[in-house]
């Protein structure tokens, strides 16, 4: 009983003197919190996609790809928490805040009712140069912990960003779709097809970068597309 709760009282110890911080609001977490603390989790703005099948994102882009569903789990607003958020899983190398987010967002869409209506989850891919230099991607985390909840497979080699484009960032609309329609390659068409793919990004803006590695799903015969993001600009 002692060598079992001696390293809890050491972890207790570490955390009273070196406590970690929420990445949304830099407030210190208490025991049980992870990453970022409760209320920031329930306070940070959703969209609730996943509960209205003909939601304003769908409706977007509909007219551009055939999509079953089109989900985004947080808003997007410059400066704000779901900003500090992305920020960190992208540049900070916090892996495991894409997987928490995924969780989150995997225990919602449950909830509603979407456990069985996908079969496998693809993230968008990272250029191998990019994924490299971060050590991971991002987009892919968020699958892993998507792929946890919905107990659905994910996999993060069946499609492959062939050229190293540019940040999207501050590029226009048209820019947007002309630096991505050409850079994605399915690497084995046959584990897609006639398969109701979900397919996840960390941010959706203009929707360029889904809609064209969407397109190369379509195209490889896949029964279904989906889409869910981590959060909608």
């Amino acid at each position: 009983m002692a060598n079992s709760i001696l390293p809890a009282l050491i972890r207790d110890f570490v955390t009273l003197i070196f406590p970690d911080y929420c990445l949304a609001c830099k407030n210190s977490l208490v025991k049980g919190e992870k990453l970022i603390c409760t209320r920031c989790i329930l306070q940070m703005p959703q969209t609730n996609y996943h509960l209205d099948e003909d939601n304003p994102l769908k409706a977007r882009l509909s007219n551009r790809i055939p999509l079953r569903y089109a989900m985004a789990f947080l808003k997007f607003s410059k400066s704000g928490k779901v900003q500090s958020v992305l920020h960190a899983l992208k540049y900070k190398n916090e892996p495991a805040l894409g997987i928490l987010l995924g969780n989150v967002y995997g225990d919602r869409m449950t909830a509603a009712g979407l456990c069985g209506q996908f079969e496998l989850i693809l993230p968008v891919p990272l250029h191998k140069s990019r994924k490299r230099k971060r050590g991971y991607n991002q987009s892919a985390k968020f699958a892993e912990g998507l792929s946890q909840k919905l107990r659905i497979p994910f996999s993060d080699d069946l499609l492959e960003r062939t050229i190293k484009t540019e940040t999207q960032t501050r590029k226009s609309k048209l820019s947007r779709w002309q630096n991505v329609t050409e850079v994605f390659r399915v690497r084995d068409e046959k584990a897609l097809q006639n398969k109701n793919i979900l397919l996840v990004d960390d941010v959706i803006t203009t929707g360029a970068t889904l809609e064209a590695c969407g397109n190369f799903l379509i195209q490889a015969g896949c029964r279904s597309l989906s889409i869910a993001c981590i959060a909608e600009a």
